[in-house]
């Protein structure tokens, strides 16, 4: 299930928030320019369909942001137990970060978490099928696909060769709880 929660920077045990409310989690999140959206999620995608195939089946939705944001290139990324080298793709975002354009992904399968660090609060998203979140550039987060991840998302890029992400330096994500989605859906 889709859920916000927000904890004081300095107290990762003791959440102010955890809601699965999409109108609180809408309000939150805009308040703090970070867009989140419900959209459908509900074209059949088969283990076999690649990356062309998932923009095939969403090529509607990903056309009209695509036009509303101004993004210029999109892919498809999608990760299960089995992806080769997992733990390392994994570990790669697990830092905080930022990039120099924001970061937009709608999840069409799946589940994992963004962690986004702001004002003295860290936001955890955790986004499921149907969730389009974006990340105004330059806002540090960093991103937990769990250990034993399962999602498809699209990303969406304002430039053609996609983002680069620079580390902040900051440990803060080390502090806070892994994603996990069956820690999620028991809590």
């Amino acid at each position: 299930m889709s859920e916000l929660t927000v904890y004081l920077e300095s107290d990762a045990h003791r959440p102010e928030l955890r809601t699965a409310d999409p109108v609180l989690m809408v309000g939150h999140l805009v308040h703090n320019g970070v867009l989140y959206e419900r959209w459908a999620a509900d074209a059949p995608l088969p283990a076999s369909t690649d990356g062309d195939g998932v923009l095939r089946a969403y090529a509607g939705p990903i056309a009209r942001l695509k036009e509303a944001r101004g993004f210029r290139a999109v892919d498809v990324v999608r990760v299960t137990p089995q992806t080769r080298d997992v733990a390392a793709l994994r570990a790669k975002f697990l830092a905080e970060h930022i990039h120099d354009e924001d970061e937009a992904r709608f999840f069409v399968e799946g589940a994992a978490a963004f962690y986004i660090h702001l004002d003295g609060r860290v936001f955890r998203i955790v986004c499921e099928a149907g969730d389009l979140l974006s990340i105004p550039a330059g806002t540090p987060h960093w991103f937990d696909m769990g250990a034993r991840p399962r999602f498809t998302a699209i990303r969406f890029f304002s430039r053609p060769d996609g983002w680069t992400a620079s580390p902040t330096g900051d440990t803060i994500a080390a502090r806070f709880p892994s994603f996990e989605p069956d820690a999620v859906d028991a809590a």
